[in-house]
């Protein structure tokens, strides 16, 4: 079954800090907290949403990839999975852009 990645964007309560998190409005979709930047570990690969894992993510670093720009690494807690993920830059809710630059280049 595919899933739409537009239904799939819809707002959350931060599994970190507990801020309800809109929906993303930048035509991308919203993974991680814009306040404190924590994710769940929720895929095995981008989008695919298969992770039995479901723990919290912490925001450990950023790296720049081609064509996706400044990226957020998030690494499990549990698992110690790994995952970069695009900066939200536009719409009603963008990433603290201060908490990001805080976070080490990897």
């Amino acid at each position: 079954m595919t899933r739409s990645r537009r239904a799939e964007n819809t707002g959350f309560a931060c599994v970190h800090c507990t801020i309800p998190v809109p929906a993303n409005t930048d035509g991308h979709y919203r993974n991680h907290c814009p306040y404190c930047l924590w994710s769940l570990h929720v895929d095995d690969l981008p989008g695919d949403r298969a992770s039995g894992c479901r723990q919290p993510m912490e925001p450990i670093g950023l790296v720049e990839k081609s064509g996706k720009g400044w990226q957020v690494v998030h690494r499990c807690t549990a698992c110690g999975h790994r995952q970069p993920n695009r900066l939200v830059r536009d719409g009603d809710a963008p990433d603290d852009l201060e908490l990001v630059l805080s976070l080490p280049w990897l």
